[in-house]
């Protein structure tokens, strides 16, 4: 019995076959000839309503960060001011109560600036633990991470302000030399997409 032999190019799926997603990214994927010379070096798709809730869960957790901040920094003047206007009270003032008031103050200052030294960073990095929590339970957050980290000129600046910054503006700079940036197409109400992509200059995409 004969057997039959299949060819490469029938055995390949066409390309309208293919899964459109569960792929790996599509590096290196030129746009069509309008989109000026786009190179798309990766493209994933986010859920729109955990963003929405994620914007403002976001916003929340880095104006709290912020006020705090504040706080302490008010509260820190408020004992340099306390401490400064001691002086004169102490030394142009006579009497042992003027003495035991100044010494009380004197006393007061030290135990609170010894509190902040020791609170302060306490506060600072329980803030920023409670923040990395939230950036971890969300999958939106994380794609962007992992789809930029590659080519966005600091890490650190992965941020959740990055992230607010591509949700509110849709279009993030991420390393100005080499133009690439992140876009965010919400036409589709279902699924958010987002493309990594560099913009080449005229002369090398013609």
């Amino acid at each position: 019995m004969p057997t039959k032999r299949v060819t490469e190019s029938a055995a390949r799926p066409a390309p309208d076959q293919l899964p459109k997603y569960g792929q790996l990214p599509k590096y290196g994927q030129m746009l069509s000839p309008e989109a000026n010379g786009i190179l798309v070096l990766e493209e994933f798709t986010i859920d729109p309503s955990a963003a929405r809730t994620e914007q403002y869960g976001f916003r929340m957790a880095l104006a709290n960060v912020a006020l705090t901040m504040r706080r302490i920094l008010a509260f820190r003047l408020f004992i340099a001011i306390v401490a400064i206007a001691n002086l004169p009270l102490f030394l142009l003032s006579s009497g042992w109560e003027v003495y035991v008031i100044s010494l009380t103050l004197v006393v007061a200052v030290h135990a609170a600036v010894s509190w902040l030294n020791r609170e302060e960073p306490k506060i600072r990095q329980r803030r920023l633990l409670e923040m990395h929590v939230n950036r971890e339970q969300s999958a939106n957050y994380r794609k962007v991470r992992d789809a930029v980290k590659y080519v966005i000129d600091a890490p650190a600046r992965m941020n959740e302000s990055l992230y607010l910054e591509l949700l509110a503006a849709k279009r993030v700079a991420l390393h100005l030399a080499m133009g690439t940036v992140a876009l965010l197409d919400t036409s589709d109400d279902a699924a958010w997409k987002v493309r990594i992509v560099r913009e080449l200059p005229r002369a090398a995409s013609s």
